[in-house]
């Protein structure tokens, strides 16, 4: 192989009450994808930080084409030729597509007037390479989450860096627009870039990674060509133990009918019915745009109905705001825990017990030794990684994040609880906590839906799964009749009779 254009050997960083980074390392090649593994909290994230300038280093070397680097921050690196592109989009809605990719880099005249002609051509170019269909005039607020992620990516390529860090990219892009991403990756490829590749989707690994460097607890495990691993050694390598079961699903008797909803039409929803019993898991499945998250948001109050029914307990409701859901015993952990589930400012404690202040107070006194005995609590239960429950949780990793986010939900003692997208940027070992939590209150009698873009996991968890077509039930099917062939035909719109034709 050839000598690596970037190479971090030996790197250490500490924080309060933290070794975040013990002689981690990695190499990046001219012409080659590599894949950077690791569960939350492995240190990849940090490491990235560190190669930017962002975190300054406590001990170790970086190498960079073939002389010692040390980047003062992130534009440094940028100049440098170093481009990251954060699973966090760091964009501007109120600004036009341009002026986002651009922003604090605009082309001036001589006389420092804008051109923003050329700046419109050049943004263009970058869109059309990526297949986005918008004029970069448009202002970027009008886009989706993936579409923005996009744009995020041709912000990255206009810096032509010659090492690109991609942190969880496909996050939130549908699978056409994976595929456009892929396409570029291969041309970066061939022109002698070295991109870091940061995924927990072992699929694409394997699919577009020419190798792959693993971190566990801050430390470098190892680095191989992905040709020379599969999936099952890779999970090993990350997690340091064997994972026999991915989707540890556990059969309960259920109970009642606990949630019914009729004809509940709104917000993007077309006349949907369903019923979810106690100690049952519900999946939902479909492609992005099929109504999924808009169901879930009208069911907890968070978006308008125009007409419908939802009995809870046999009871009539009719949920108008996010504290109508709480009030009446739904909790709906969202798939965006950036900007509806967490306030990143706050401390765990605070995020945690957010939306259970009610149950925690006597009167208008919060019980201070209430709140930070349940907090303690659910941190030992979830096996949350933090120093103290009063860490600020946007210092913590993605995962971790999102078990406090779970435990935010389940601090109002629901008696549904909506999962939308709850395993979304978690790596396996922490997904497979995350599983087990669910099936501890599932045996213990909650109604659960869980929404997810990943069958496998659907297919996997769920007692009973619905998928949605354009903002309508397409099929429904028990665990043991449901698969992906039949899961896809009904999200396409298809019936299953059809497609077995």
């Amino acid at each position: 192989m050839t000598q690596p254009i970037l190479a971090l050997s030996n790197i250490d960083k500490a924080f309060p009450g933290v070794k975040a980074l013990d002689q981690a390392g990695l190499n990046v090649y001219p012409g080659r994808v590599m894949a950077l593994m690791g569960e939350n909290g492995a240190g990849k994230s940090t490491l990235m930080k560190v190669l930017t300038g962002i975190y300054t280093k406590d001990a170790g070397d970086i190498q960079y084409q073939g002389q010692p680097a040390s980047f003062k921050g992130p534009r440094d690196s940028q100049q440098a030729g170093i481009s990251i592109i954060h699973q966090e989009l760091n964009l501007i809605p109120e600004l036009t597509i341009a002026e986002n990719i651009f922003l604090g880099r605009e082309k001036t005249s001589p006389m420092g007037r804008i051109l923003w002609n050329e700046m419109y051509q050049q943004a263009d170019k970058l869109l059309a390479r990526l297949n986005v269909k918008y004029s970069s005039k448009t202002q970027l607020g009008a886009l989706s989450l993936g579409e923005q992620q996009m744009v995020e990516i041709a912000k990255a390529l206009s810096f032509e860096s010659k090492v690109i860090i991609m942190d969880e990219p496909t996050d939130a892009l549908t699978d056409t627009e994976t595929e456009s991403l892929f396409k570029v990756i291969n041309e970066l490829r061939e022109q002698g870039c070295g991109i870091v590749y940061i995924s927990h989707r072992l699929k694409e690994i394997f699919e577009i990674c020419d190798d792959v460097t693993v971190l566990r607890d801050g430390k470098f495990i190892g680095e191989c060509p992905v040709a020379d691993i599969n999936e099952d050694g890779l999970i090993e390598m990350m997690v340091g133990r064997k994972l026999e079961e991915q989707y540890p699903r556990i059969d309960v008797k259920h109970g009642d009918t606990c949630l019914e909803v009729i004809g509940l039409t709104g917000s993007g929803v077309h006349d949907v019915s369903f019923t979810l019993k106690k100690g049952e898991i519900l999946g939902v499945s479909g492609l992005m745009g099929a109504g999924r998250t808009e169901l879930m948001k009208v069911i907890y109050g968070a978006l308008p109905s125009e007409r419908g029914v939802i009995n809870l307990d046999g009871r009539t409701i009719n949920p108008v705001s996010p504290q109508d859901g709480l009030v009446n015993g739904i909790a709906y952990i969202s798939e965006d825990r950036k900007g509806d589930g967490l306030v990143l400012g706050l401390s765990v404690k605070e995020n945690m017990s957010l939306c259970a202040l009610d149950k925690l107070s006597k009167g208008i006194q919060l019980q201070h030794n209430e709140e930070a005995i349940a907090v303690e609590d659910f941190i030992q239960l979830f096996n949350i990684k933090t120093p103290s429950r009063n860490q600020i949780i946007g210092n913590l990793s993605g995962g971790n994040q999102q078990k406090v986010a779970i435990a935010k939900g389940l601090m109002t003692r629901p008696k549904v609880l909506i999962l939308d997208e709850p395993t979304r940027g978690v790596d396996v070992g922490a997904k497979k906590e995350i599983y087990q939590l669910i099936n501890k209150f599932k045996a213990e009698g909650m109604s659960i839906i869980l929404v997810s873009s990943e069958m496998p996991e659907v297919l996997g968890m769920s007692d009973r799964i619905i998928v949605m077509h354009e903002g309508r039930i397409s099929g429904e099917f028990s665990a043991k009749d449901a698969n992906q062939e039949n899961l896809l035909a009904c999200a396409v719109g298809k019936t299953v009779n059809e497609e077995a034709a």
